[in-house]
């Protein structure tokens, strides 16, 4: 076995190995590059309005690219260079080693070689886009002499593939990091088969809502646009050229397309979790002569192997590395282990269709063009929610499907010696579920099963394989039906008003279990005697949140409690948590919650009969991507609640709770209701502001209206920006 560790664990520190030659300084550029620069910079126009939206008008598409690149610089560079180095596995050379097997999950599936064979393979016009990226980002540097990388120095063409759309990120992230640690770190090697012979934090999740011109007062097709990111994920901005270009939404830091947002035809809005995208298997292990071999069929085949460089930031702040000797099957890398078998994982890996689907379909003028985009395929763990000036409405529930044989189960890692569990193509987008144009006249999805997705006429389960959805129905989808069904004559205010309504559906199987648990109870039950006003509120409530509600204090708490408690018993037990709560807890459990989370409230502050307003609270003090929170400080009363609990303007804690209140920091983010008629109609909303430095008046300029849920007219037309105009100029005024 002594073989086989060294041969699979090549992982070996290298302390303070010499450092390689000094980088370019942040920004430098030869004075040829200068010139070329500043000449299209002067074919850029930024015009910032009154919220320091940055309005980007450049003369072909590539210009436009080269202006929202540095547009977004200058409101938030650091996040820029962090997404891109955690991108390029290149996180431990600024965190240190700590980031190291975060670092080798990316490089798993990422490396420079790749993405510059695809750049290299790019069409022409893509790689225009791709170095008016990089230009933008270096100018600004080079013009910003003052602003200090912590690595990136300079941005080649070809990184732009590394973070190239909103999914394949998100993919590799449900790789376990601790998993992959125990594999590939330096442990007791993994057992070999014989020869011949693996819910308390606020949840990540959208809404998207599209309305058919049948049910609005205007006669025009309505889009809601709600993604529950981190606050200060997306920035909102607005990038046009004389290409055809004109897209307004929001985008991920560093990228140059329009993620969520629409523009003068169509608008799209994505949410998570379509369909299963992602799979593992179990690789029966054979070692012959000091070399791996994984049974496929009747043949043993050899795992595929490559040798990882992972430079990281050395205590004393020099440089050190490992080298990691990471395996592969023809499906994809070696992550982790199971009951002595190697665990493989496949999923989808196109960053050149990617980045091309995700441009293409922001300058999509009507469905037939859209759709064209969605053929590409490389959405992979997103849904759609469309609609347009054309007056149609559509959803398609994922995009990038992997056909596979329905005998096994892939919830579950498959048996990877039995060739049949590969993966059989794509399905076309044809064969996936979708809506176009259904005669409930809404859509609606939550990051919810589609089966719902437009009540009476939403797609069928029966009718398609089970791997092509699999979350269930949540308390956001319950909600949201209800605020969409047998409604009419909607108008922007109005779908607003039904995106923020307050009730909170996952209360409503739970608190009539718990009044139940209060009246069965004896009067000599020490936990009922303790809580006889809290179960008299909580009988009366509404199950609606408001900012000046004690019963949404008591009862949230009391939830908070509960999941702490049982969480992880449902999670052992394979259920859902809000499931488990309302079908195992005795009387006396329901009671005793609610004891402690009364004991909770009146420990920090002062008295159970909190209103809502005094607990729950936005706070942005400084501009670090990693928030701190302090009670003493200035904040703002939120009204709204956790999507867990079925709140459709999600506001909850990520992080571990310091603080004796609660402070948002992921939910409503980047907000927008849009109307597709003749011409754009639009209202939108951030948290915060644009900008991430403290000193901007737009680092906290909209915070107050975010609390209120009140927005702000989305300015499309240049005439419109012009009269609310803040600041106009070229890149490096």
């Amino acid at each position: 076995m002594q073989r086989l560790s060294a041969a699979l664990f090549a992982c070996c520190a290298i302390p303070a190995i010499a450092a390689p030659a000094a980088p370019q300084a942040p920004g430098q550029l030869n004075p040829a590059e200068v010139l070329r620069l500043q000449s299209v910079a002067k074919r850029v126009t930024i015009m910032r309005d009154k919220w320091g939206i940055p309005h980007i008008y450049g003369k072909s598409d590539a210009d436009a690219v080269f202006g929202m690149m540095y547009a977004q610089s200058e409101d938030d560079f650091k996040r820029i260079e962090l997404n891109f180095i955690n991108a390029m596995g290149r996180l431990a050379e600024v965190e240190g080693e700590k980031a190291l097997y975060q670092d080798l999950r990316m490089k798993l599936f990422i490396t420079p070689d790749q993405l510059k064979a695809q750049y290299k393979a790019s069409p022409d016009w893509l790689k225009k886009l791709m170095g008016a990226w990089a230009d933008g980002l270096n100018f600004y540097l080079h013009t910003h002499p003052t602003v200090q990388p912590r690595l990136i120095t300079r941005f080649e063409p070809w990184m732009a593939l590394s973070f190239s759309e909103g999914s394949i990120g998100g993919d590799i992230e449900t790789v376990n990091i601790e998993q992959l640690k125990a594999f590939y770190g330096e442990r007791p090697a993994p057992s070999l088969a014989a020869r011949g012979s693996d819910l308390d934090k606020e949840s990540a999740g959208s809404n998207g809502f599209a309305i058919a011109p049948a049910l609005s007062k205007s006669g025009h097709a309505l889009l809601m646009i709600n993604p529950h990111t981190s606050f200060y994920f997306r920035p909102e901005i607005h990038v046009s050229s004389q290409e055809g270009l004109n897209a307004y939404g929001a985008v991920t830091w560093g990228q140059f397309f329009v993620y969520q947002g629409f523009n003068d035809r169509i608008g799209w809005m994505h949410t998570s979790g379509g369909g299963d995208v992602i799979d593992e298997y179990l690789e029966t292990v054979v070692e012959k002569n000091g070399k791996f071999f994984y049974q496929y069929g009747k043949e043993l085949r050899p795992f595929r192997t490559e040798y990882i460089r992972l430079p990281y930031k050395a205590s004393d702040g020099s440089v050190a590395e490992k080298t990691v000797t990471a395996y592969f099957t023809h499906r994809g890398p070696v992550v982790r282990e199971k009951d002595g078998k190697w665990v493989s994982v496949a999923m989808m890996n196109e960053p050149l269709k990617a980045l091309t689907q995700s441009f293409i379909r922001t300058k999509a003028r009507n469905y037939p063009a859209f759709y064209k985009s969605m053929e590409l395929r490389t959405n992979s763990s997103n849904n759609t929610v469309y609609a347009d000036a054309d007056g149609n409405i559509a959803y398609f529930h994922g995009n990038f499907m992997p056909v596979r044989d329905t005998r096994f189960d892939y919830s579950k890692p498959v048996d990877g010696a039995e060739p049949a569990t590969d993966w059989k193509g794509l399905h076309q987008v044809r064969e996936t579920i979708q809506l176009f144009n259904p005669k409930s006249g809404w859509i609606q999805n939550t990051n919810n099963w589609p089966f719902s997705a437009a009540g009476a006429y939403s797609p069928r389960p029966e009718d398609y394989p089970a791997y092509m959805s699999v979350n269930p129905e949540n308390a956001r989808g319950i909600h949201a039906v209800r605020v969409l069904q047998g409604k009419k004559d909607f108008t922007i205010d109005s779908l607003i008003a039904a995106a923020y309504d307050s009730q909170l559906t996952a209360f409503e199987p739970l608190l009539p279990l718990l009044v139940r648990a209060y009246d069965e109870s004896p009067a000599s039950d020490l936990a009922k005697a303790a809580v006889i006003e809290q179960v008299t509120l909580l009988r009366d409530w509404d199950m609606r949140y408001s900012l000046a509600s004690v019963p949404t204090s008591v009862a949230i708490y009391w939830l908070q409690d509960q999941v702490k408690t049982f969480g992880p018993a449902a999670k052992e037990k394979g259920m859902p948590v809000l499931d488990y709560l309302a079908s195992q807890l005795t009387s006396k459990q329901r009671l005793e919650s609610l004891v402690r989370a009364s004991n909770k409230l009146s420990s920090d502050f002062g008295t159970w009969k909190t209103p809502w307003g005094e607990i729950n609270r936005f706070q942005r003090l400084s501009g670090d991507i990693a928030q701190t929170f302090d009670d003493t400080k200035p904040s703002i009363p939120v009204p709204y609640a956790s999507g867990n609990w079925g709140a459709l303007a999600a506001f909850g804690m990520t992080s571990q709770q310091r603080s004796k209140r609660i402070y948002g920091e992921r939910g409503n983010s980047f907000v927008a209701a849009v109307e597709f008629g003749p011409k754009i109609k639009a209202k939108s909303i951030l948290a915060g502001g644009e900008s991430g430095d403290p000193a901007s008046p737009h680092f906290n300029d909209q915070a107050e209206m975010y609390a209120r849920g009140e927005f702000k007219d989305v300015l499309f037309y240049k005439d419109d920006i012009e009269k609310n105009l803040e600041r106009k100029y070229h890149p490096g005024e």
